[in-house]
């Protein structure tokens, strides 16, 4: 069970990016699924949560109005939007799944880990 992000990229500030999770070899719906970040120099964080009902979480108040998380269950992938994005957002951004129907910041309850992806926010 292998998540794999994609999207990540240089981007100027103020401008957007949208990240996707997907998955082979299992149905992300039935899962639920976070998004963490993790910038230089500091621990990694929770950001946004999406149970398998669709209730999203906010972890991070500072991307609140600006970071957006949905699923599309017929292409098995999980969005993360990111719209008027600051150098603060600099970092690897992980999506990370775990079998129990409810949303959690806590990385060790998180088994299933993608490699991630950079986003850089730089003029």
């Amino acid at each position: 069970l292998q998540p794999v992000e994609s999207g990540g990229g240089l981007v100027q500030p103020g401008g957007s990016l949208r990240l996707s999770c997907t998955a082979s070899g299992f149905t992300l719906r039935y899962y639920t699924i976070s998004w963490f970040r993790q910038a230089p120099g500091k621990e990694r964080e929770a950001v946004l949560c999406i149970s398998p009902a669709g209730n999203t979480t906010l972890y991070k108040n500072s991307v609140k109005g600006r970071f957006t998380m949905s699923r599309d269950s017929a292409k098995n992938t999980v969005w993360l939007q990111m719209n008027r994005l600051q150098s603060e957002d600099t970092a690897v951004y992980y999506c990370a799944v775990r079998h129990y129907h409810l949303c959690s910041d806590d990385r060790p309850n998180y088994p299933y880990w993608g490699q991630g992806t950079q986003v850089t926010v730089s003029s």
